[in-house]
């Protein structure tokens, strides 16, 4: 008999919402959420978009709105368990993705991708189509570079609707595509889901860390270790501010 996984429950973390739960509890209700219908955004947590929404008020914003609130990232889930929460998983961009994905294909529910340029977009489309051969993808954009906080487009939101997608999957990248959910979810009605690098992931632009990396909460030092230029303030400054707020609040 399959395992029953219970409901996700919302847990306080340093002051911004954490949705607690497995990873397929947290992968089924928010399948739930875009079947049902309205609209509503996922904000994938990680140290890094935890310790930016401390010093910014839209970011936290965002956070506070969204539908679920995942925890990507084992600081968080281990700070889940320090609450009590002894099931918590991680529930990583690329993995939600890929689930949710086949999910969408068994049930013939169109998806949209937005973010990312137009090679990476082609290369995912042509990986997705070797997985899930029945998923029906609404449509893909690459937009041009959006500022960091965002200006609503009447246009941008009326192609969004076009094919009728459940789920949007963004890859702006933190904070810019949290700040951006907010405000586009509000004006069309799909769930919208910012999974970060996962299109390059997906595309293979880019690789995971090994499995045991990932388990082990170290999957920052791989990327780090792959991307040290672009990566160093990110994580080494994050990850320190995010113990410092962390113990500050006492959780």
């Amino acid at each position: 008999m399959r395992q029953q996984h219970r409901a996700p429950e919302t847990v306080n973390v340093m002051g911004l919402p954490l949705s607690a739960g497995t990873f397929d509890g947290l992968a089924n209700a928010i399948f739930a959420a875009a079947r049902k219908g309205g609209a509503g955004h996922v904000c994938i947590a990680n140290v890094h978009m935890f310790t930016l929404a401390q010093r910014s008020e839209s970011l936290a914003a965002a956070i506070k709105q969204a539908t679920f609130v995942t925890s990507d990232g084992m600081p968080l889930v281990w700070a889940l368990g320090r609450k009590g929460i002894a099931d918590a998983e991680r529930v990583a961009g690329p993995d939600l993705m890929d689930r949710l994905c086949g999910m969408a294909a068994a049930e013939a529910m169109p998806v949209r991708f937005f973010g990312g340029g137009e090679a990476t977009l082609k290369r995912m489309v042509a990986e997705l189509g070797k997985r899930y051969p029945a998923l029906a993808i609404a449509g893909t954009e690459a937009p041009p570079m959006l500022p960091q906080e965002p200006v609503f487009d009447e246009s941008v939101a009326s192609r969004l609707r076009v094919g009728d997608a459940r789920i949007i999957f963004v890859g702006l990248g933190c904070p810019k595509q949290e700040r951006w959910m907010a405000m586009y979810a509000k004006h069309v009605d799909a769930v919208f889901i910012g999974v970060g690098a996962a299109f390059d992931f997906m595309a293979g632009s880019l690789r995971r860390a090994p499995v045991w990396m990932q388990r082990a909460g170290l999957e920052w030092l791989y990327r780090l270790a792959s991307e040290p230029r672009r990566l160093f303030k990110r994580y080494l400054v994050s990850n320190s501010l995010f113990l410092y707020y962390l113990l500050r609040r006492k959780l």
